[in-house]
């Protein structure tokens, strides 16, 4: 019998690359810098300044979208993790 190697798929994203990711939660002052924190926590040279915030129509929640500059796939699941994991955060994307 012959070995068959098994099919590795190419990446689906080239790195390092510029990675938006948005995140929602509850409108409170301490969200948009407890996001900025998390993501500093894996990414120390992550700049605030690469922060898009939107309001809902309601006031109640608050998506950000931070596009972030990461070297792996291993990094951005960390981010993806560590930020998702968090109680302000509803949800990440």
């Amino acid at each position: 019998m012959a070995d068959i190697e098994p099919h590795t798929a190419p990446p689906l994203i080239d790195f390092p690359t510029d990675f938006p990711i948005k995140v929602m939660g509850n409108t409170e002052s301490q969200f948009p810098e407890t996001v900025i924190l998390l993501i500093q926590t894996i990414v120390p040279t992550f700049n605030p300044e690469n922060i898009e915030s939107r309001i809902s129509s309601s006031g109640k929640y608050t998506s950000l979208t931070c596009t972030v500059r990461v070297e792996s796939q291993v990094q951005l699941d960390d981010i993806y993790r560590l930020i998702s994991a968090h109680p302000l955060v509803k949800f990440a994307l």
